[in-house]
């Protein structure tokens, strides 16, 4: 089943996939890597002006890697906003996506925390770099296929 945003998308010829709904209702569409930016400044100037959030995930061990964003169109006067997911998905042996930065600036820390977990690299992202592991980690914890270096904990020292 199609929604309204993936029959306006393909009205105007912006190539995407429609993933169906989730169990709120809200619709899912999966967007390629090369066409995400472009789409996202469409979207953007089409009324989706917050970027609710942003995740990644690990699709399958030695699978793909996916960019999820959540976009809410909000409008004054209107009481139910729309929402929409938007999935992209990046190989990984090179993980890249295009920042929406630039877009909706809220994305900044977010976006930081998918590269530092999973080694995404979103491309023009101001300041890419680690924010929660430290810059000598070595890896990318969230991936499935991930092993955890050796380290010894000191338990029950008295």
């Amino acid at each position: 089943m199609q929604g309204n945003l993936s029959a306006w998308l393909v009205k105007h010829g912006l190539i995407h996939r429609s993933l169906g709904f989730d169990y709120q209702g809200i619709e899912t569409l999966q967007i390629k890597t090369g066409d995400w930016h472009s789409i996202a400044v469409i979207l953007y100037v089409y009324g989706y002006n917050y970027l609710r959030s942003q995740c990644a995930y690990d699709v399958a061990p030695g699978g793909l890697l996916a960019s999820v964003y959540h976009l809410t169109r909000i409008e004054y006067g209107v009481d139910q906003p729309e929402e929409v997911c938007i999935k992209v998905f990046a190989p990984r042996r090179d993980p890249r996506i295009p920042s929406v930065f630039w877009v909706w600036k809220s994305v900044d820390f977010q976006e930081r925390e998918s590269y530092d977990m999973l080694g995404i690299y979103y491309d023009n992202h101001p300041r890419l770099k680690r924010i929660l592991m430290p810059e000598s980690w070595i890896g990318w914890p969230l991936r499935k296929d991930y092993i955890a270096p050796n380290f010894y904990e000191i338990q029950d020292a008295h």
